[in-house]
């Protein structure tokens, strides 16, 4: 059987190959099937969709990673369809985000519109609805320590995120075995947390005072606006908190650690890790 991994250079790309290693037949498809070792690399570009046919011919499943460009997604996941139909891909493995036919946050429509366009192709699916990463609150993570706030309008609403190497996990789980067609997975950690509990959880790591600041929507779009964050994508994650605090993240099913067969990886144990 052979796997093919779209978006391969990027983080969960990289880390799904890893995790099919040893695998009989796995292919990446990436922009830049140049930057990618050990394994056959095909050039495959969600904004040519010229590319894309040719980079899946000879695929049983094909692990479909999202794009990561706002407000570009129905486009390109368009073209990454159109071009799976025509390659005769056996099935399609998508990531997409929690609750993605009814969730509030801004980027769920993209998603669900994916959902909607893969059903409608025949091709068995998956869909592995991801909950947020917890490397999506760390990358500053030492401006956050250094200054002890985190910034946020997410109130007291609970996020049941995890690591994208555990997602990678699963993915490949579900690639490279049976009995997951036309299923859905809401994926996420196994213990939700506020983001007054992630400042906490960070200060006990670091031995340093950190707390969380709630403000208003705008004036948090405005604060990313001033650590460089472009306007539009601003406003995007100020009203995706404000989705989080009306309890769009806060699903914890299971769903995860069954499919990669342990615990998921705690806030805790991953901040030991940095």
């Amino acid at each position: 059987m052979t796997i093919t991994v779209t978006g391969a250079t990027g983080h969960l790309g990289q880390l799904i190959l890893s995790e099919l290693k040893g695998h009989d037949a796995v292919r990446a498809v990436a922009r830049r099937p140049e930057a990618i070792e050990g394994v056959e690399a095909r050039l495959g570009d969600y904004d040519r969709p010229e590319t894309l046919a040719s980079a899946f011919a000879g695929t049983d499943t094909l692990v479909f990673i999202s794009a990561s460009e706002v407000g570009r997604r129905d486009a390109q996941h368009r073209a990454v369809i159109e071009a799976a139909v025509e390659a005769k891909v056996g099935r399609i493995v998508y990531t997409s985000i929690t609750l993605a036919d009814t969730s509030p946050i801004p980027i769920a429509p993209e998603h669900k519109t994916t959902e909607a366009l893969l059903k409608a192709t025949g091709i068995p699916y998956t869909f592995l609805r991801n909950n947020w990463y917890y490397e999506n609150y760390t990358g500053n993570l030492a401006g956050t320590v250094e200054h002890g706030v985190v910034l946020g309008s997410a109130g007291n609403g609970r996020i049941a995120a995890a690591t994208r190497a555990d997602y990678a996990a699963a993915a490949a789980v579900v690639a490279r075995t049976d009995g997951h067609e036309n299923k859905i997975y809401e994926l996420g950690g196994d213990q939700a947390f506020t983001m007054s509990e992630y400042a906490e959880a960070v200060a006990q790591r670091f031995g340093k005072p950190v707390a969380y600041h709630d403000l208003p929507v705008a004036d948090y779009a405005k604060a990313l606006e001033g650590f460089g964050v472009p306007s539009a994508f601003a406003d995007v994650l100020a009203r995706s908190d404000a989705a989080i605090a009306k309890g769009a993240l806060d699903v914890v099913t299971g769903d995860l650690s069954r499919l990669i067969g342990r615990p998921t990886t705690t806030l805790a144990e991953f901040l030991r890790r940095l």
